[in-house]
């Protein structure tokens, strides 16, 4: 991050302490930090801390005449190449999807035409309130990057998420969306997790994908610089920093995301999608009295083969997955042929695959099978990611 401009809006809260320490972590990888200090942040922590470790003039009043003259709200934005949030309380999210302009950071936001990553801090049930939930989708759809706070103890002795990322994770948010790789200006769609089929309004089919692997060549992707679209199942995993995630349940929850996040360059679908659903799901809970339930299956959409199928909206790349527990390489290669798809990437699920942290896998392309030894997850999706990007650039 060698000579890239932070804009860093210290947000009100105990966890205002920390952004020191992100601070610190920037200025060490090189970026050039200027600090705005709001009201609540000011109750924190000092200007003179932050003016200690920026080096220069720290910003906290919209109406300061020599602020205003030798710098301005708009310059401040205009001239920062991201725009961090650490902490985002409750009202500073809420202040952001309403459009409020009342004081500095609120001003410095409005003006921003960069990106915009926040970090929230917050209760644990002011973070899963229905009015900040509303407030976060708000922002994601207004192309604000917003973490998923970390799930862990708080300062007010109760539990649950809301807690700050740490501030490495909020570093490597920060550089993956300032990434400036081989994939820079590329989209790419990226599935993963299974899906649950409903049976009533309790029970569901579903089956044993962790989502790691495909939460792993997210980040991957993102990492190369791609703006990622992650289609995520029913799964308890972190967002990958740089990707903006849509979550899903059934196959065709997952179908329709699919699809309306196109166009992209290069789809990668990692998703363990259950290949039937429901007819008929049970209005009420099916009683145990009544004997064991015969319900009728119906195929789900085929995501692959759609997405795979000429047309104008095809990516230029589709790749495939494949879970089998016998003759991977063999059913690998038929599913590549049967799907149209470029590349089908077999893995064998027997054991713990699904749910481990390591993966054996093959590639079946046009020119042939490729098998992997078996690696980390996070391995097999660095060396995918970079294999994509070989692709594309031809």
């Amino acid at each position: 991050m060698n000579g890239v401009r932070i804009l860093l809006i210290v947000g009100g809260g105990i966890a205002a302490y920390k952004s020191l320490e992100l601070l610190r972590l920037l200025r060490g990888e090189g970026a050039r930090v200027r600090a705005v200090l709001t009201p609540g942040g000011a109750r924190f922590v000092t200007a003179l801390s932050l003016a200690a470790l920026t080096e220069g003039p720290v910003y906290e009043d919209l109406w300061s005449l020599k602020d205003e003259a030798e710098m301005g709200h708009i310059r401040l934005s205009r001239e920062a190449d991201l725009i961090v949030v650490c902490p985002a309380s409750a009202d500073r999210i809420a202040r952001m999807a309403a459009g409020l302009g009342g004081d500095l950071a609120d001003a410095v936001l409005l003006a921003a035409d960069k990106p915009v990553l926040i970090a929230p801090a917050m209760n644990h049930r002011m973070w899963t309130h229905p009015a900040t939930q509303r407030n976060v989708a708000r922002l994601r759809d207004d192309g604000v990057h917003v973490m998923e706070p970390d799930t862990g103890a708080m300062a007010c002795g109760e539990t649950g998420p809301g807690r700050l990322p740490e501030p490495p994770a909020i570093l490597a948010a920060a550089r993956a969306m300032l990434a400036t790789g081989p994939l820079s200006g590329r989209h790419a769609l990226v599935t993963a997790g299974p899906t649950h089929e409903a049976i009533d309004p309790v029970r569901y089919i579903a089956n044993r994908s962790s989502g790691r692997q495909g939460f792993a060549i997210a980040g991957a992707l993102a990492a190369l610089g791609a703006r990622v679209t992650l289609v995520a199942g029913p799964v308890a995993l972190p967002t990958p920093p740089g990707a903006k995630r849509v979550d899903v349940t059934s196959g065709r929850e997952m179908a329709a995301a699919v699809e309306a996040a196109l166009p992209a360059d290069v789809a990668v679908m990692v998703a363990a999608v259950a290949d039937w659903g429901i007819a008929e799901v049970a209005a009420h809970k099916l009683k145990k009295t009544d004997g064991p339930p015969t319900p009728a299956f119906v195929p789900n959409p085929d995501i692959l083969a759609v997405i795979a199928a000429p047309g104008p909206r095809r990516p230029r790349l589709v790749v495939g997955f494949a879970a089998e527990t016998q003759d991977v390489a063999a059913r690998a290669a038929a599913k590549r042929s049967a799907k149209h798809a470029d590349w089908i990437v077999g893995n064998d699920v027997m054991g713990d695959t699904m749910g481990g942290a390591e993966n054996a896998v093959v590639i079946a392309t046009a020119n042939g099978l490729e098998p992997w030894p078996r690696l980390p997850k996070t391995e097999v999706a660095r060396r995918l990611a970079q294999r994509i990007a070989d692709e594309l650039a031809r």
